[in-house]
């Protein structure tokens, strides 16, 4: 099997390159795809936009399970193929899948019947539920097909096939920027359906290409299994997944959380300023891409080479993405900062709105290249089987450094202030990460070197 081959013997730089440029493609048609909803959104006026902005939160927190999910699944799995058992991976995959369908059937109706009380919870106000419940009746409903097309795209990565995924999240964003002016302002017999438009063109893009992602995975990479095993083995499976999903959908769920309890901060600033903040938590994810794209491909070559033993390559390739993401997020931010007048104008024609956005973009991205360390660590702790190890560490940076810094900044010295402690935060927070990290492989290696020795 040439992926395997790939992720286990050829040069590292190389093959994390070869892995992570198709994933930052895939992940550049998924930041476009949530900008494009803002962006036609924010046509509609400044109360649909702040709306959206409210959403972030709650949709990213099941976003957040999505991905707790995939990286159960992609950990398991390339742990599974790095250790020659690809029969067994493709039993757990398909699992796995049953697995994820039957949870999102049930978050998916539950969320029904918690907008209006969370909504309000967070700070929105009387004008704006009624577009925010437009907004989420539909994006619950179609959730299920969101998560699944994450979770495929793990099994794809998990197999070292990155591109398919890329290939995957791509058609996505392209059908969902097609269909967004569409559903949104209508066109010809097709009636204009405002923020309701938004939603519902996520949702076709979503259930065509996890449709497409399931053809390819049974007649492609033949990684769904249409025989069932017995019950006890399907529970078994699912259990050896969750052990690292759970812990790691909590781990990504604690930043949604902290956002919506920010956003309810920012909103005693007024509609504008949660405008704007929304503005900012899309462009953050854009910024990071590229090391976004890097917590995506980094786990399938740790967990499979870990599998094999591999354990120097497995150091120097956290080492080397550490070191990537620091330097490119410095990057990142003299690009933003330089061009924070024309994104602020792009987005809005609200002078006030431009402003917070303005300020935004000086100020948060500059913890950036901290905040790509944590959730890389994170991402090799997971990889390491060792997912509570990154539950504790999103714990202690959004409940212990975040949440409380952000308080104390937004009290003295207002939104700015809360926008520097999040800098601070993100700093303190990656030092502690990556000090864990570096004591957990000397741990390993230590182990390794017993069990040669046949102490152990």
């Amino acid at each position: 099997m040439r992926k395997k081959a790939d992720l286990l013997n050829d040069p590292l730089r190389p093959v994390l390159v070869r892995m992570t440029v198709p994933m930052m493609f895939g992940i550049i048609s998924l930041m476009l795809f949530n900008l494009a909803d803002i962006w036609f959104v924010a046509q509609l006026g400044t109360q649909p936009m702040a709306a959206l902005a409210f959403t972030f939160p709650v949709s990213f927190a099941v976003v957040s399970l999505a991905i707790g999910l995939g990286i159960g699944t992609s950990a398991t799995l390339a742990r599974r193929i790095g250790s020659g058992d690809t029969q067994f991976a493709a039993r757990m995959a398909s699992d796995n899948l049953l697995m994820t369908a039957a949870l999102m059937l049930l978050v998916g109706y539950l969320g029904h019947w918690i907008i209006d009380p969370v909504f309000r919870l967070m700070g929105a106000d009387e004008a704006l539920l009624p577009l925010i419940s437009d907004y989420m009746q539909i994006w619950f409903a179609g959730s299920v097909f969101m998560v699944l097309n994450m979770v495929c795209n793990s099994i794809f990565r998990a197999a070292g096939d990155t591109r398919m995924s890329a290939v995957v999240m791509l058609v996505a964003s392209g059908l969902n920027l097609i269909l967004d002016p569409i559903l949104i302002f209508g066109f010809g017999p097709i009636p204009a359906m405002g923020i309701k438009g938004a939603a519902l063109a996520s949702v076709i893009a979503w259930g065509i290409t996890t449709l497409t992602a399931l053809y390819l995975l049974y007649f492609r990479q033949r990684m769904i299994l249409l025989t069932f095993s017995s019950v006890r083995q399907v529970w078994s499976n699912w259990c050896e997944v969750m052990t690292i999903s759970l812990p790691a959908a909590l781990s990504n769920m604690m930043t949604p959380l902290a956002n919506g309890v920010l956003t309810a901060m920012v909103a005693v600033h007024g509609t504008e300023a949660v405008a704007a903040f929304g503005v900012g938590n899309r462009i953050e994810a854009l910024a990071l891409l590229a090391c976004l794209a890097l917590s995506m491909t980094l786990p399938p070559f740790i967990s499979q080479n870990f599998g094999a033993g591999h354990l120097d390559r497995v150091k120097k390739a956290y080492a080397t993405v550490i070191r990537f993401a620091l330097a490119w997020q410095i990057a990142v931010y003299l690009l933003l900062a330089l061009l924070s007048g024309p994104v602020s104008q792009l987005f809005t024609d609200d002078p006030e709105v431009a402003y917070w956005i303005r300020i935004w973009i000086l100020i948060v991205p500059i913890g950036f290249g901290f905040q790509a360390t944590t959730f890389l660590s994170a991402s090799a702790f997971n990889a390491l089987h060792q997912p509570m190890r990154a539950l504790r560490i999103s714990l202690i940076r959004l409940f212990l450094l975040y949440l409380p810094l952000a308080w104390l900044g937004n009290y003295l010295f207002g939104l700015e202030g809360m926008f520097f402690a999040l800098v601070l935060a993100n700093t303190l927070t990656a030092i502690l990460a990556w000090s864990w990290m570096r004591r957990l492989l000397l741990q390993l290696r230590g182990e390794g070197q017993l069990i040669r020795d046949g102490a152990l």
